[in-house]
């Protein structure tokens, strides 16, 4: 299992002060936790983004997931990618109770999604005058 993980930490002065955690798949680098203890500009990126794409480009990966949420990943290039959720609810009502709110949720997610896919990094057509 060792080898299906990725951890890529950041020192300063000697001492630990960040890391992110990514799992290694055939062909997909899944980035899944952050976390830190001081605060530097860009660091987040650094250790979160940044280097798992260079990891994921020596290792001849064609994907880097990057993980739910965030809008500030499209300027780094990471496109909206919908989840899906494979918990159990057991309690009855509570299931009803999400089951419903999903059924308004996933319209509003669907719709943020092609608006930021929209927004996105990426040419959509090639200029003639290029």
């Amino acid at each position: 299992m060792a080898r299906d993980v990725l951890l890529v930490m950041a020192k300063r002065n000697g001492r630990w002060i960040a890391g992110a955690i990514n799992f290694i798949g055939s062909d997909t680098l899944f980035g899944r936790n952050w976390g830190a203890i001081e605060h530097h500009p860009f660091l987040h990126f650094e250790v979160c983004y940044y280097q798992a794409i260079d990891f994921a480009v020596q290792r001849g990966l064609k994907v880097v997931e990057a993980g739910a949420q965030g809008e500030h990943k499209l300027a780094r290039g990471y496109l909206p990618q919908t989840t899906h959720s494979a918990h159990f609810i057991a309690d009855p009502g509570l299931r009803r109770a999400i089951a419903d709110y999903l059924k308004r949720e996933r319209d509003y997610v669907a719709e943020v999604g092609r608006e930021l896919t929209e927004a996105g990094p990426f040419r959509k057509t090639v200029d003639d005058d290029a």
